[in-house]
């Protein structure tokens, strides 16, 4: 029994060492060797009986004992280390080069196999040389990344971008208008809290955007049901009974509301107040002159400009302070209009100063504006006429 052991045993041990691939020196394997030929190099493949031609595939014999220059694709195609190439250029660095190599003169086997060996030296080296500058490459990023999680998390006004919304598990940082990625899961150290306190910080925002909202609702609700009130009360003391009508049927404009309570607050001024016929008068303005005394415009020829005046005429700053004294409580600002010819640059412009006010009534604002009498406006056609200076007015409240 032990001696059929003991020849089974060596019957497996050598079926095992059949089986087992050795490189027998005399063996050889044919192998595709694929350069390029310069235009020089093809003129010599040519004098010599070849093909002549740019791309050159060369079948060879390789021997067992160099079989490490020599390289199989996926498809069992055996290929010739030749590309891509690998060579030190002037810093002394690897640079990769996926062409085939490029020779002068149909070169011999001995030269394929010489630069075959180098690409497999350098190309060694060139993969140790990537994977440092890999290595050191996501080193800088990982502490470029844990100290804009240090500066997130011991900054309170930092916050995530809130598209996509930030999670308990991912949120995206703003760095100079690009999203930097944090994940609880992916990452580690002082990143992996950024996404939580984010989450945090996201809800408190929309808790107190959802309070001022609600706050402000309350407020504009509240102020709309004064108003409402407080046009009832004056339609009922002080509307015509037509006004009455109408209110009670809801078809009472507020506009109409507005300007009744303007009359009643700027009763007091006898002088007529500026209706915004800005057409008619530069109609009547340019009459005055022979080469427009025909034109007729319409409101879309003119173009009427708006500034707040920074300094003022005689005329301009005695208005305002009749308006002033004669109006108490109120909000005054100074205004020059410039009304010009959109199809006429050339056209004589024509500049209107005037003073627009404001008086609180009830729940409401309501305003005028009075002009500077035509023969002091039309004394000016330009807005940087001013030659006598009284006052600059530095305060601009307009609502």
């Amino acid at each position: 029994m032990d001696v059929l052991r003991q020849q089974s045993s060596q019957a497996i041990e050598s079926d095992d060492r059949d089986l087992t691939p050795t490189r027998d020196g005399r063996r050889t394997l044919n192998v595709i060797a694929t350069y390029r030929l310069s235009e020089e190099g093809r003129k010599l493949s040519l004098i010599s009986g070849g093909d002549g031609r740019a791309v050159q595939q060369l079948t060879i014999a390789v021997p067992a004992s160099r079989l490490h220059l020599v390289s199989v694709n996926a498809d069992g195609v055996a290929m010739l280390r030749l590309s891509p190439q690998y060579r030190m250029n002037a810093s002394l660095g690897i640079v990769r080069n996926d062409a085939p190599p490029m020779y002068d003169a149909p070169p011999s086997v001995e030269e394929l196999f010489k630069d075959a060996a180098r690409n497999h030296q350098l190309e060694r080296a060139y993969n140790v040389e990537r994977s440092q500058s890999h290595d050191k490459v996501r080193e800088t990023q990982f502490e470029a990344h844990q100290k804009l999680a240090e500066r997130f998390l011991s900054t309170p006004e930092m916050r995530a971008l809130r598209h996509p919304k930030p999670t308990v598990r991912q949120c995206y940082v703003n760095v100079n208008g690009r999203p930097v990625l944090f994940d609880a899961k992916q990452h580690r150290d002082l990143a992996r809290q950024v996404p939580a306190e984010a989450y945090r910080r996201f809800m408190e925002d929309e808790r107190a955007s959802h309070e001022r909202g609600v706050e402000i609702f309350s407020r504009e609700a509240a102020l709309h049901d004064e108003r409402v009130r407080f046009i009832s009360e004056w339609v009922a003391s002080r509307g015509t009974s037509d006004q009455r009508a109408r209110h009670a049927a809801g078809m009472l404009p507020v506009k109409e509301v507005l300007e009744a309570l303007a009359d009643e607050t700027f009763a007091m001024v006898r002088q007529p107040y500026y209706t915004y016929d800005g057409v008619a008068r530069m109609q009547r303005h340019l009459r005055r002159f022979s080469n427009y005394s025909r034109l007729e415009i319409a409101k879309r020829d003119v173009a009427v400009t708006t500034v707040r005046a920074e300094t003022a005429t005689e005329a301009h700053w005695a208005l305002r302070q009749e308006l002033e004294a004669a109006i108490s409580d109120a909000k005054v600002t100074m205004r020059i209009h410039r009304l010009a010819l959109k199809s006429d640059p050339t056209a004589p412009p024509l500049t209107q100063r005037g003073v627009l006010v404001f008086k609180n009534v009830g729940p409401f604002t309501v305003k005028r504006e009075w002009l500077v009498s035509d023969c002091a406006a039309l004394m000016m056609d330009n807005a940087s006429d001013v030659t006598n200076v009284v006052g600059v007015q530095n305060n601009f409240n307009e609502k």
